[in-house]
Parts: structure tokens; C-alpha cells; sequence
């Protein structure tokens, strides 16, 4: 039997309760048929994608070892579970943003969607940048530390789900000009604020890398670069855009007050 997708209300669309519990149900049930699909996706190439995830390691370094009757299986299932997340994030997404936004006028609409679209690509830089720089970095000086002291020999647990952290907080890290911007969009701060207190921020950024998941302070370092660079990058951007928004609030000449 066919799967009928929800249709999505229209701006002036008016429903009742009944409609949108209806909707909402739908709607959940595509992303969570899409959350499976990917996932079984993820699991038939999780060999590839454990091989992606052990090139970061030192070349001296064994490939990690599992300690339990169950870990191979029970650490395949969630790396599988994990890349199928991935996968499915856009129909997630889609889903969540075609619920909301009939609720929206026309204009948020596209301001919304240009700060998802400006988001997902961040975040596709962040994850490139931690898996490229940050998580080489880290795995390297981790397995380093007194080496002559331990006989070191990583855990495949333990290791994907630090490799796995890693990425994800790198790429939330790359989202903080989508916060600014979306706080000098709602009037919270504006960007002569922004400079102004162009120290405090960096103070605040400084705090915010410390907080994000990492074990070590090379990788809280590696970080904080990144964060610095698109805190500075978000105050010139938002200068722009402010005057941008300005602009096109402003009512048309010779128009009737």
C-alpha cells in the first residue's frame, strides 16, 4: 500500500483541532519511517563508515578492540543508528518546518529558510573541519599523553562515541552565527551592541568552548579558534544584514499613512 504524504496548510488555511493532531501524526510517522529507512541504509555500509571514523587514528595505533561478547554488534548498531540520523535530518527537518510554517506570513517563511539553508552549511563545514583538523588533533595527542607509562590500546565503545561527540560539537560550534544573527533579527542586540562589547563576547565565546564536550585542552583550543573567527565573522555580517532589514522596513515613498 502506497504511503500518503501530509499535505501542507496554507497560509490563510484554517483547520481544526482534529486536522492538525491528524496532520501532526503523519508527519511524525514519515520521519520515522525515514529515521528506519536510513538507519538500515547506514548499517549496510557501516563497515565504510567505521573506516572513515578509524583514519583519524595514528598510524602506530591497532585497530580499536571490543571487550564484550555483545560490543561488535551493540557498537556496529549504534554507529549505524547514529549515520542514519544524519541521513534522515532533512525529511526530519522538512517535516517539523512544513508543520510550522503555516503559522508564519510569507516573509518569515524565507527569513527562516534562509537561516536553515545558512545552517546546514556551516554545519557541513563544521563537521569537515573537526574530522579534518580538530579530531586528528585530539586522537593523536590523547594516544601520545605518557604513552610510556600505559600500554594504550583504544576501545571501539569508547572511541567512536568520543570521535562521534567530537564532530557534533564542532558543528555546533559553526551554527553561532545563525544565534547572533537570529538575536540582532529579534531586536535582542544589534550589531553597534556587538562591537561595543566586542571583548565581553569574546570572553562569553571563550566560556562557551570551555563548556563544549572535549576531554583535553588541545581539542577545547581547536575549538575556540573556529568560535573566535565566526564570533567576529557574525558581527560584520549582522552589520550588514541590519542595515538590509532596516532598509525594507522602511515604508515605500508617497505611500498613504
Amino acid at each position: 500500500m502506497a504511503v500518503r504524504l501530509p499535505r501542507r496548510l496554507g497560509n490563510e488555511e484554517v483547520a481544526g483541532l482534529v486536522d492538525h493532531l491528524g496532520e501532526l501524526r503523519a508527519r511524525v510517522a514519515v520521519s520515522a519511517i525515514a529515521l528506519v529507512s536510513a538507519t538500515v541504509v547506514a548499517y549496510v555500509f557501516h563497515a565504510q563508515i567505521i573506516e572513515w571514523l578509524n583514519a583519524p587514528l595514528p598510524a602506530s595505533a591497532p585497530e580499536p578492540v571490543t571487550l564484550g561478547v555483545t560490543e561488535p554488534f551493540m557498537t556496529s548498531l549504534k554507529i549505524s543508528l547514529y549515520a542514519g540520523f544524519a541521513l534522515a535530518l532533512p525529511v526530519i527537518l522538512w517535516q517539523f518546518w512544513s508543520f510550522l510554517a503555516p503559522a508564519l506570513d510569507r516573509g518569515a517563511q524565507r527569513a527562516i529558510g534562509a537561516l536553515v539553508a545558512f545552517g546546514a552549511v556551516l554545519l557541513v563545514l563544521g563537521i569537515g573541519f573537526g574530522y579534518s583538523v580538530a579530531l586528528p588533533a585530539a586522537v593523536h595527542f590523547l594516544t601520545d599523553f605518557d604513552k610510556e607509562l600505559y600500554n594504550i590500546e583504544i576501545r571501539a565503545s569508547s572511541y567512536y562515541s568520543f570521535a562521534l561527540l567530537t564532530l557534533l560539537s564542532v558543528g555546533v560550534v559553526f551554527q553561532l552565527p545563525i544565534f547572533i544573527l537570529g538575536l540582532v533579527r529579534l531586536g535582542i542586540t544589534s550589531s553597534a551592541r556587538l562591537r561595543r562589547n566586542r571583548r565581553l563576547g569574546y570572553v562569553i565565546v571563550t566560556a562557551v568552548a570551555v563548556l563544549l564536550p572535549g576531554v583535553d585542552p588541545l581539542t577545547t583550543l581547536i575549538e575556540l579558534v573556529p568560535l573566535l573567527l565566526l564570533f567576529e565573522g557574525s558581527i560584520w555580517l549582522s552589520v550588514l544584514l541590519e542595515r538590509r532589514w532596516r532598509t525594507s522596513a522602511q515604508p515605500a515613498v508617497g505611500s498613504v499613512s
